[in-house]
């Protein structure tokens, strides 16, 4: 067999300017469409990149559903809100609280868990954060008082928070970057489907069933999920190292089948042996002692000057809190009241319009790396990580056409249908938002991968507390028009039209991003694994 030759894993890097990078493939490359695969794989067996298309797609498989379990269980009860209001004998908006203030904990659970998944591995860390929403999980099912399941909701809450970071970061480690952003569409759908939650759950009412089966039900699916993880989810933090080139010349060999011998020897001698199943399965990985556990998390505050760091939190923050938070506490209220006079049960339905939404968009989910390879390929080899922005363009103006739907619905108490068209269309858009967005962000700012996904995680989800916090008595006080059709689609357009800035201007604001103290400093403290 040939030797296989390594590269150093930034050898494509463009101008040394983060998201700009050359995939101008070089002789003895693998390509990918003629474009240089990027980065570089290791000879090594036990580099990620170099695991089979099987078992990268198991992991990327468990990620998502650790996505789809941990948004679903934040964002499911929300049907029951009412019923708990009359139970514990609280306000709806006090009852509201029992999502508002777990959706809080979701993100702060990734100031702790990141930290911890660079310094103790991505392994131990996945299989203890599902353990923690598991327990978190029965224990609300056994809760008695509405303290006492306001602590059962925060804990699991805080426990599954990682489960938006970590898949982005095994996406990371464990594909390619022509593979990325349709690997994080997949994702991205993962996320979307948790908030059909609330269908779930008003099934389950409707079945005549307590609000406690839906915890059992998320509890079963938890514990299969572990052992399913504990099996195919190895550990995939690795430093791929460089091949240096001898300092003094190597003597001719007598001939050229000794040159070819002498070759292969060296290769085979310098490669380690693919672990064995034991060594995968193990529950721990290898301390990184040098890793700063907590000035990584103090670190972390400073990508809010990341302008595209600041959009993606902005984006899930404002298409969770005001659309997505909107939807759960509004319709539901709304529908079982004259002229819809709903049964209670089916509050939930209008997940089925979510679902629809984003069933139309996945089809055009492989347009995103499609549209950025040609782009490329027009660009004469050279990657920007602008070139996957065009496609957000119609979803830019279809969000906010689908609030003012549900908004003016709302208002004039139209066919329950406009309710489902308005929450399609924004999910609809949504899906390409969260999917593109969170891709551009990972390819423009490559140092400390793991601190930006800190502080998006996080940030996100106090955006959407706060926006959602007291959305209810605001939208009930204030009316449905002004608010929801009037107030949140402003944000939203001004948030939406981020897209032309960036697809504008975006290369200029890392040129300049690049040279400030702020680069200098992620420069200096970047971890071998954690960039591009």
């Amino acid at each position: 067999m040939a030797p296989t030759i390594t590269h150093d894993v930034h050898s494509h890097a463009h101008e040394d300017l983060p998201g700009t990078v050359d995939l101008n493939a070089q002789e003895g490359e693998e390509t990918h469409y003629g474009q240089a695969l990027f980065p570089v794989p290791s000879a090594d067996p036990n580099d990620p990149l170099q695991w089979s298309k099987f078992k990268k797609h198991m992991i990327l498989l468990c990620c998502c559903l650790f996505s789809f379990l941990g948004n679903s269980a934040l964002i499911g009860p929300s049907t029951y809100i009412g019923l708990w209001s009359v139970e514990f004998n609280v306000t709806p908006n006090t009852a509201a609280g029992l999502v508002n203030y777990p959706n809080l904990a979701f993100g702060f659970g990734s100031l702790l868990l990141v930290p911890c998944y660079r310094k103790f591995g991505r392994r131990p860390v996945m299989l203890s954060s599902m353990l923690i929403y598991a327990v978190g999980i029965i224990w609300a099912s056994q809760a008695k008082t509405f303290d006492e399941l306001m602590g059962a909701r925060v804990f699991h809450a805080f426990g599954s928070g990682v489960c938006e970071a970590l898949p982005v970061q095994l996406v990371n480690d464990i594909f390619f970057l022509h593979e990325r952003g349709k690997k994080l569409g997949w994702y991205t759908v993962a996320l979307c489907l948790g908030a059909t939650g609330p269908m779930f759950s008003g099934f389950m009412l409707a079945g005549g069933y307590s609000w406690k089966l839906f915890f059992y039900v998320e509890f079963a699916f938890a514990g299969a999920l572990l052992i399913l993880a504990f099996f195919f989810v190895e550990e995939t933090r690795f430093v791929r190292k460089v091949i240096s080139p001898p300092a003094t010349p190597p003597t001719a060999p007598a001939d050229k089948e000794q040159a070819v011998s002498e070759r292969e020897d060296t290769s085979s001698a310098s490669i380690p042996p693919r672990k064995t199943l034991l060594e995968q399965l193990r529950p721990w990985s290898p301390i990184d002692r040098e890793s700063e556990f907590f000035m990584m998390m103090l670190r972390s505050f400073t990508y809010l000057l990341v302008p595209s760091t600041f959009w993606v939190i902005t984006t899930y923050g404002i298409y969770i809190g005001l659309c997505g938070f909107a939807f759960s506490f509004i319709f539901p209220l709304k529908i079982v009241q004259p002229p819809y006079n709903w049964p209670e049960t089916n509050a939930g339905l209008f997940s089925i319009a979510s679902i629809a939404g984003w069933a139309f968009a996945l089809p055009l989910l492989p347009f995103v790396d499609t549209l950025a390879a040609r782009l490329t390929k027009r660009n004469g080899g050279i990657r920007e990580a602008e070139m996957r922005l065009g496609i957000l363009l119609l979803p830019m103006v279809v969000a906010p056409a689908g609030q003012i739907l549900f908004g003016m619905a709302a208002e004039k108490d139209l066919h329950w249908v406009a309710y489902m068209f308005g929450v399609a269309m924004t999910q609809w858009a949504g899906f390409f938002y969260f999917t593109v967005t969170l891709a551009y962000a990972v390819d423009s700012y490559t140092a400390n991968l793991s601190e930006m996904l800190i502080i998006m995680n996080l940030g996100k989800q106090a955006i959407s507390f706060g926006l959602s916090i007291e959305v209810l008595n605001w939208i009930l006080k204030t009316g449905y028009a002004k608010v929801i059709a009037g107030a949140f689609t402003a944000v939203l357009v001004v948030n939406n039209l981020g897209v032309i800035v960036f697809m504008l201007w975006g290369k200029k604001i890392r040129i300049a991003t690049s040279k400030t103290w702020l680069a200098a400093m992620h420069k200096r403290s970047a971890v071998a694994g954690e960039t591009h």
